[in-house]
């Protein structure tokens, strides 16, 4: 008898992650951007930053207490919506845009299909293409004091080049924590040791975009060109922390390459061939809504009897 084995119920595999810890160190990862961010900007990014942290956090408290729920805000997802959507900011907004913003992020987007892991969408990209086309004039201003100027993709469509070091350093217009490409890779490199995410998806999207562009962006493979598309418009920020969530993104490897690569396509053609320079928002909301489509082509065979059946 002591030969018995136990006996239950699935899933048998077992980590010790959880969400909480997950989205802790999701946010730990965000910090670097962020704080370059306040650090460009301002107080009043700072202020933006914590209008949007503190108004998702506190959109999901009021829902869950309205509905009688057990509160769900101590799974730090709402924090890590906050970060994301105040990060997607211009830091010339108002501060009632990031609360519009984390209303629409989270009571819309997340709490009413169901809450974090039943959202259809990236609730943070889902609130900013939501501002985009509801505030189009606040959400595309950045001009500050004496940092006036375009961005670097509104530049790029000009045709004028675009400094790939201030790129890099973060010395450029843009929304609060898209402009310092080396610190969104610090922030992306963090995720990945963290044991958060892998690389096929960001890697795939980058390659795929690079390759778009150098095909349809009228330069050819210009080195230079494709390398300040790549750091600039939010696609590291895109790449890194929004097309990688668990929640909107395939299941299998085979369907998150699929989805990397076109990610990559959907926003180089937005950029090259679309009205305006930003492409990355657009892209992943058209990507999450595919993800059910993209599960269904990829999903793997049933082992032992009509394995070359799909499930």
């Amino acid at each position: 008898m002591d030969g018995l084995l136990n006996v239950s119920s699935n899933p048998h595999i077992r980590s010790k992650q959880t969400t909480s810890s997950i989205m802790l160190m999701v946010v730990i990862s965000l910090l670097p951007a962020c704080g370059y961010g306040i650090f460009r900007f301002g107080l009043k990014a700072l202020m933006l930053l914590s209008v949007s942290v503190i108004g998702c956090i506190f959109f999901e408290y009021l829902f869950t207490f309205i509905l009688r729920k057990k509160p769900t805000i101590g799974d730090f997802s709402a924090v890590v919506t906050g970060l994301l959507l105040g990060m997607n900011l211009p830091p010339t907004a108002p501060w009632w845009i990031a609360l519009v913003g984390a209303f629409f992020a989270i009571i819309v987007v997340k709490m009413l299909f169901g809450g974090l892991g039943q959202n259809f969408m990236n609730p943070a990209l889902g609130a900013r293409c939501f501002l985009l086309i509801s505030f189009t004039s606040i959400m595309t201003d950045f001009n500050i004091d004496a940092m006036s100027g375009a961005t670097p993709l509104a530049r790029l469509e000009a045709g004028e080049k675009v400094d790939i070091v201030s790129l890099l350093t973060g010395n450029i217009q843009g929304t609060i924590g898209e402009t310092s490409a080396i610190c969104l890779l610090i922030g992306g490199c963090l995720l990945f040791l963290f044991g958060v995410i892998d690389l096929i998806i960001p890697l795939l999207y980058i390659l795929s975009f690079a390759l778009c562009i150098a095909a349809f962006g009228g330069y050819g493979f210009n080195f230079s060109y494709i390398i300040s598309h790549i750091l600039s418009g939010g696609l590291m920020l895109g790449a890194f922390f929004m097309a990688t969530d668990y929640t909107t993104r395939p299941i299998s490897k085979t369907g998150q390459a699929l989805y990397g690569v076109l990610l990559g396509i959907l926003t180089a053609v937005l950029r090259v061939f679309g009205p305006s320079a930003e492409g990355v928002s657009y892209a992943i909301i058209i990507g999450n809504l595919l993800v059910p489509l993209i599960d269904k082509i990829t999903r793997p065979a049933y082992f032992g009897k009509g394995a070359t059946k799909n499930a």
